[in-house]
Formats: structure tokens, C-alpha cells, sequence
């Protein structure tokens, strides 16, 4: 299994940002890059498409994270990223595929809050809300009583 290593490139950064939350280290690093070979037809596909690999994963992560970035014309992309979550039984350990469900809405409906034409400093303002409020999110979401430790 390809693995995400802390990236030696972002060890400045790590220095400057201390994590959010305190389990941010490690494999749940926030800064991190591939160390590994990519599956050959995954490059393949990559080539014939046109789109660089680093893309399609980018593109992913900021689907299934349903942020505000990148949003028009993804919906549906992400709704089948959100099933292909599910399918794969990601968190349902922990969690009803119903909770699932429910858990992306919520962080879609704060992804749909992003001011698209807002002056840097609103975003500013905007980004540190974020913030606060998916920690609340995370730790509302950590501690249901589905949530076995």
C-alpha cells in the first residue's frame, strides 16, 4: 500500500503551523506528499487524458472534501466520491452509512459558504471561521455516542 510520509520540502511550514487539533501528526500529518510508484495504468489513463497524476488526486481530495474550492459543476462528482466512500466501509466501524451521508452534507453546506468574490481580507476572516467551526464539527461528529473508541 503507497503510503503518505510527512514531506521533507514542507518541514519549514510544519515549523511555522502548529496542528488544529493535537492527533494532526504523523499518518494524520496535514502536510504530506506520495512517496511511492503510482500504479502503471493509473498513469496511463493520466497520460491519455492529459491531466497530470498530482491533478486526478488533488481533484479528489478537494471533492471529497467538499470545500469551497473548485465547486462548479462537481456536484455530482462529488456525490459519487461521498458513494465510493461508503462503498469502501471508510468509517463504518465507527458510524452508520446514514451518519456518513449526513456528515458530508454538513461539511458540503459549509464548502457552499466560501466567498467566491470576497476581498482577501474578508476570506481571511472567512478561512479562520472555517477552521473553528470544522473542529467543532470534528469533535461534535467524534464524540456521538455511535462512536466507539
Amino acid at each position: 500500500m503507497r503510503q503518505m510520509v510527512p514531506s521533507a520540502r514542507m518541514k519549514k511550514y510544519r515549523k511555522q503551523i502548529k496542528p488544529e487539533l493535537e492527533w494532526q501528526t504523523g499518518a494524520y500529518n496535514r502536510y504530506v506528499e506520495w512517496e511511492g510508484m503510482l500504479p502503471y495504468s493509473f498513469l496511463l489513463m493520466a497520460k491519455l487524458a492529459g491531466v497530470t497524476p498530482d491533478n486526478i488526486v488533488s481533484d479528489f481530495m478537494d471533492n471529497l472534501s467538499c470545500g469551497g474550492w473548485k465547486r462548479k459543476g462537481r456536484e455530482k462528482a462529488r456525490q459519487h466520491l461521498v458513494e465510493y466512500f461508503i462503498e469502501h466501509g471508510y468509517g463504518q466501524k465507527h458510524y452508520k452509512a446514514k451518519d456518513i451521508r449526513t456528515m458530508f452534507r454538513e461539511l458540503d453546506a459549509i464548502g457552499m459558504l466560501w466567498p467566491e468574490n470576497g476581498t482577501s481580507k474578508f476570506t481571511g476572516m472567512h478561512a479562520k471561521w472555517r477552521n473553528k467551526y470544522y473542529a467543532y464539527w470534528f469533535e461534535k461528529w467524534y464524540n456521538k455516542l455511535r462512536r466507539k473508541k
